[in-house]
């Protein structure tokens, strides 16, 4: 590849990858499936065809057929999902609560624990592995395809509704909604503190903190990271914790935590990210067996994906599903109440 054919390639913490490749000034006249196949690894034609199909494939901002023929100094945009890793997927029939399911795809709301994809510590026991067990007919579930029809995620403690492709096809078109920042993704968070203001927007650039790899953290120069976008709305103020209703423009690891930990309001009971500590309120050891205890009933970080709403990518009907907070939150949330409403002091 000439200097000149450069390709960029942008990850995302949804299952994508971005590539922008600008056409040798040379090149011949060249049909644009058979072009992008020479020059993509692990991208076959059929995968290229379904890009295109699914208005994947932009050439000089204007999206192609499959048979556009490439000229020397097109700029060629693409969206194709991530390949597979090379992890041997073993089917587990784990339970799953499937709230929708067609020959398409598959809405899945999640239980706090589960992790989605296997790892380094988790090669078993996870969502892909249920669903290589549940429905390992489907095209895209084989054994050496360790994130078979993923777009999104949602962290092992964070519960709530992802949705899954069954086909190629399906995929390609979730995956480029999610480029596209065109889904709607609502989650429920309980963090410490109230706010001065009852509806916010938290943006910053997200890599990794350097001083602990297992974080992230929110640079403010755009060479330190990725941009992210968190808008926010108080839904209630419960003494010395608030819910808050958030909605992801971006979808970074770990976005929504690493956020309000920046504007110092973690999520309660977040161990990585400081919510896991007495950080307000008094100073009352009867106080602090309290929220001891509300820790014990919701052993994770309080975050629940509630509402999810995509375009199907066959029928072009607009869905949405909404899940119910779960019970350990909802407890937590409960008993916040009960004690605000009986203290004699804050």
């Amino acid at each position: 590849m000439s200097d000149s054919q450069h390709i960029e390639q942008d990850e995302q913490q949804e299952f994508f990858e971005h590539f922008n490749i600008t056409v040798d000034p040379g090149q011949a006249a060249l049909r644009i499936d058979k072009f992008l196949t020479e020059k993509m690894t692990n991208a076959s034609r059929t995968k290229i065809q379904m890009a295109a199909s699914a208005e994947c494939i932009l050439v000089n901002n204007k999206p192609v057929k499959s048979n556009y023929k490439v000229r020397g100094g097109d700029q060629i945009s693409l969206v194709l999902p991530e390949p597979p890793h090379e992890n041997e997927i073993i089917p587990e029939d784990i339970p799953l609560n499937i709230v929708y399911e067609d020959e398409h795809l598959i809405v899945i709301d999640k239980q706090a624990g589960l992790v989605v994809h296997p790892g380094f510590g988790n090669y078993t026991g996870t969502l892909v592995n249920a669903l290589a067990f549940h429905i390992k007919d489907s095209e895209l579930f084989h054994k050496d395809n360790t994130r078979p029809g993923l777009v999104h995620r949602i962290d092992k403690n964070t519960s709530g509704l992802l949705v899954v492709a069954k086909t190629e096809l399906a995929l390609t078109h979730l995956a480029k909604q999610f480029y596209d920042h065109s889904t709607e993704r609502k989650y429920i968070a309980l963090v410490w503190g109230t706010f001065d203001e009852k509806e916010g927007t938290i943006t910053g650039y997200l890599d990794r903190d350097i001083r602990n790899r297992m974080k992230m953290h929110v640079y403010k120069n755009e060479d330190e990271g990725k941009w992210s976008v968190t808008h926010y709305k108080i839904l209630e103020e419960i003494g010395y914790v608030s819910l808050v209703e958030c909605q992801l423009e971006t979808g970074r690891t770990h976005q929504i935590r690493v956020h309000f930990e920046s504007i110092n309001h973690p999520l309660f009971n977040d161990e990585r990210y400081g919510g896991d500590a007495v950080i307000k309120g008094t100073t009352f050891s009867k106080y602090k067996t309290f929220v001891e205890n509300i820790f014990k009933i919701i052993p994770r970080h309080a975050l629940h994906a509630k509402t999810l709403g995509f375009t199907h990518p066959v029928t072009k009907e607009r869905m949405r599903f909404e899940s119910e907070i779960p019970e350990d939150m909802t407890t937590a949330i409960d008993k916040w109440k009960h004690y605000i409403s009986f203290r004699k002091e804050i």
